[in-house]
């Protein structure tokens, strides 16, 4: 079963320096209906306006993926940690038992981001921060793990969480599967392009929420690029 939501139709925020559509219930967008997808609480389609950013705040007990569809983004955390995280490529924060984190756009031109919150396996993990490169060619034509609670998921950045976040980069009339299974939920968001899933579109910036599927087919109608969550249910 597949429930497509347009980008149209999302949760939609202007701050000025923040663009920001919400596909999920989050801060002044409140819909009973779409509070979350089994783990998955929060996705953002955000886009941070050149020399600005979120200023230091804290978390607890959230895994925190940030995807950077365009630009880059710069984070610095209460443990010590500072890193870029480039186009293309993953940052991961496990807030656990608490961190204080920014997140700036230095650079010149906007970031484009998706920030997708995920809740933990449970209360109370150490928290961490990783980031690392996944480049888009290593993704042609087939879905690569980005993050991941489970073992044996290679290089995959670790989360504490029953959850895969993944991407996949599809040229036109190309087409690609995932073994979801009938008892896990997904969420796909087209990152770029346009891709038809079980004879339905979803657009650039749309999302798909995807239950009672065993296998995800996904077929591409112009080169597209996008992001995929496995959750429980």
């Amino acid at each position: 079963m597949i429930e497509i939501r347009p980008y149209d139709r999302l949760g939609h925020a202007d701050h000025g320096w923040l663009d920001a559509r919400h596909h999920f219930s989050f801060a002044g967008y409140h819909d009973p209906e779409r509070m979350g997808w089994g783990a998955l609480r929060v996705w953002n389609d955000d886009v941070i306006a050149p020399g600005t950013g979120f200023g230091a705040h804290p978390h607890r007990n959230m895994e925190i993926i940030t995807y950077v569809r365009e630009g880059a983004i710069t984070h610095q955390d209460s443990l010590g940690n500072t890193g870029r995280t480039g186009a293309g490529d993953v940052q991961v924060m496990s807030a656990g038992t608490g961190v204080r984190h920014s997140e700036y756009n230095r650079d010149d031109v906007p970031t484009r981001l998706f920030q997708i919150w995920i809740m933990p396996d449970r209360a109370g993990h150490a928290p961490s921060w990783g980031t690392r490169a996944f480049p888009r060619a290593e993704r042609a034509g087939q879905f690569v793990v980005l993050a991941s609670g489970r073992a044996g998921d290679g290089d995959a950045l670790p989360i504490h969480a029953d959850a895969r976040v993944l991407g996949a980069t599809l040229r036109q009339g190309e087409s690609t599967t995932y073994h979801l299974g009938m008892d896990r939920l997904g969420y796909l968001v087209v990152a770029k392009g346009a891709v038809v899933i079980e004879g339905q579109t979803v657009r650039q910036g749309d999302g798909a929420a995807i239950s009672a599927t065993a296998v995800l087919s996904v077929h591409a109608t112009e080169d597209a690029e996008v992001v995929l969550v496995d959750t429980i249910a």
